[in-house]
Parts: C-alpha cells; sequence; structure tokens
C-alpha cells in the first residue's frame, strides 16, 4: 500500500497475548472522537486494515480499542473509505471494470 519507512508503528496485543507490529495509514476525527487506521507492517499487500478508537485509560494514558457497536463501526469504516479514495486518484474509463 505505502512505504512503511516512514509510517508510525503500533504493537498491539491481541486477546491470546500475541503482540504484532501495526502502520498507521489513517487518523479520523468523529464527533470528538479520534479513530486510526491501521494495517500489518509486515504485510505489503494489504488490502484490509484495522480501524480503531482511541481512549484514555484510568491513568490518563491513550489506548487504542476495537469498536464493538455495529452502527459506530459501519460509520467510521464508511469515513475512512471515503478518505482514502479522495487520497488516490483513480481514472476508471467508462464501461471498464474498477480495479
Amino acid at each position: 500500500m505505502a512505504n512503511m519507512e516512514n509510517e508510525e508503528l503500533f504493537t498491539l496485543t491481541d486477546e491470546d497475548g500475541n503482540e504484532s507490529q501495526f502502520a498507521l495509514i489513517g487518523e479520523l476525527e468523529i464527533d470528538e472522537q479520534i479513530y486510526l487506521a491501521l494495517v500489518p507492517a509486515d504485510n505489503d499487500d494489504a488490502d484490509e486494515y484495522v480501524v480503531l478508537k482511541v481512549e484514555v485509560d484510568e491513568n490518563g494514558e491513550e489506548i487504542l480499542v476495537t469498536i464493538d457497536d455495529d452502527e459506530e463501526f459501519d460509520r467510521v469504516a464508511d469515513a475512512f473509505e471515503d478518505q482514502f479514495m479522495g487520497e488516490f486518484d483513480l481514472d476508471v474509463e467508462e464501461g471498464s471494470e474498477g480495479v
């Protein structure tokens, strides 16, 4: 997707305690809430990405959490799709298949 050398990296830990590196590909603020779009750092051909919400824990530290509400997730995912489509100038000729 993009050159990961200049990307901000995050180490995420899953529910089993496994750590993985993710690169930041997008950030949005919706209704005063910050959301991040991340792709696995070791995957050069990333077609899918993870959307997480930034929250503040009891110690005042920012943490990334999954979005449990389906409606909120759909709204945020749509906003990221709109942002990403605006960043890429996809000139598709009329009558041709999409990329």
